[in-house]
């Protein structure tokens, strides 16, 4: 069971707390049933997406036998069959699933969209170039929405473009880093890094990085924003974005880090810091003005 539970990556679950964007944006944070609902919503994908995990190991087996961190997985180290980790994703997809629809149906269409999604990218849609990354950028946002639907909040299509391309720029940094840690061996453990180069992506992470600084800059300051919340005063939080951004590109580019964006965050204390400052500040200005 201990071994099931490693492979249900609970240090990964972190992505989960995306699903807070629309609780705190939407100023219900405060509110019982609003944070009761997020809290629920937040539990059902990280059953679902342990059980996912479960399913895309199994699916890795022989390529994460090659990588010299993730051959240590209880799946790839033999320590869980595949016919062991198949039931208990099927049990915990079953499970998450009818949580979710017992919380509000159109949030259980939006965990079954996130399932069918992640499945597709498991068997066959992670061999597609540039899609790929697309595919991992598109489960944070399905995270955003479905915070959204379940606390039955509309949701900003600013908070949709900059989740977008933060994902996009987190999903490209951990494929430079695939490509320059493993080197040689790197289309072995992943047959798509084949189609990719340091330089190409060095290229696309320029592009959402800049993409990322300038939409959230326009969204703090967009008339929509200033009359929603009563304050121009979210301007304020940019600093603590652009460090955020190039802390992370500093660790990319010289620390040949970002395979594992969930460890850089606890491990990387500048880089905490700057994502806990940026949440206080959001919380002051939104809810404290």
């Amino acid at each position: 069971m201990v071994d099931i539970l490693k492979s249900l990556r609970p240090g990964q679950w972190t992505k989960n707390l995306f699903i807070f964007a629309a609780l705190v944006f939407a100023r219900e944070a405060l509110t019982g049933p609003s944070l009761g609902r997020a809290i629920w919503a937040f539990v059902v994908f990280c059953l679902l997406s342990g059980a996912l995990y479960l399913v895309n190991d199994v699916c890795d087996v022989q390529a994460d036998r090659l990588h010299p961190k993730k051959r240590l997985r209880p799946i790839a180290a033999g320590r869980v069959s595949p016919g062991r980790a198949f039931v208990w994703a099927s049990i915990l997809t079953a499970g998450s699933l009818t949580g979710a629809f017992v919380l509000r149906p159109l949030f259980g269409a939006v965990a079954v969209i996130y399932a069918v999604l992640m499945l597709g990218y498991s068997f066959k849609l992670k061999n597609i170039v540039i899609l790929d990354v697309f595919l991992i950028a598109a489960g944070f946002v399905l995270r955003v929405v479905a915070g959204g639907v379940a606390i039955f909040v509309p949701l900003s299509s600013w908070l949709i473009i900059c989740t977008s391309l933060l994902a996009l720029f987190i999903a490209f940094g951990k494929r430079r880093h695939e490509i320059v840690f493993l080197e040689a061996q790197a289309p072995l453990h992943r047959p798509i890094l084949r189609e990719y180069s340091a330089y190409l992506l060095d290229q696309m992470i320029s592009v959402v990085t800049a993409s990322t600084v300038i939409a959230y800059s326009l969204y703090t300051v967009s008339e929509d924003t200033v009359q929603k919340f009563g304050t121009s005063n979210l301007i304020l939080t940019t600093p603590f974005v652009l460090y955020g951004i190039f802390r992370y590109l500093y660790l990319v580019h010289q620390k040949s880090q970002g395979g594992s964006p969930e460890e850089m965050i606890f491990r990387d204390r500048p880089l905490a810091a700057a994502i806990i400052l940026w949440i206080m500040a959001v919380v002051i200005i939104l809810y404290f003005r």
